[in-house]
């Protein structure tokens, strides 16, 4: 999986991105090496709003999009908040996907099982 950090108004340092890999490692366990991954953390400038750190995070698989967002006063935190939902997202699409995967296997075998209804002889 690609992961691509992006920081808005807040510089990126080596240790906000160690933390990101480190925190979707398990995300990156799940999905297929071509996922693409993009967090961007930015902070909110308002004064009434306490939680002013946000983290936003949007995971490309084929043919489903996955995003989480979550804001907190500590930026690490929020980026820890927003790995455990997308991975709470990905294990609910993964299961989906196999439920109709069992659901299409017995209807794919009784075809191929079944005579086609014409005799030779």
């Amino acid at each position: 999986m690609r992961i691509e950090v992006k920081g808005r108004n807040i510089p990126v340092s080596e240790d906000l991105r160690e933390h990101v890999e480190r925190r979707f490692r398990v995300v990156g366990k799940q999905v297929s090496e071509l996922a693409e991954l993009e967090v961007e953390v930015f902070r909110e400038h308002n004064p009434s709003i306490p939680d002013c750190f946000v983290a936003e995070a949007t995971l490309h698989l084929k043919g489903v999009t996955l995003r989480a967002c979550h804001s907190d006063r500590d930026l690490k935190h929020s980026v820890h908040v927003v790995s455990e939902e997308l991975a709470v997202q990905v294990k609910r699409h993964r299961e989906k996907r196999r439920k109709r995967r069992e659901a299409r296997a017995p209807l794919l075998a009784d075809l191929t099982a079944q005579p086609s209804g014409v005799e030779l002889g």
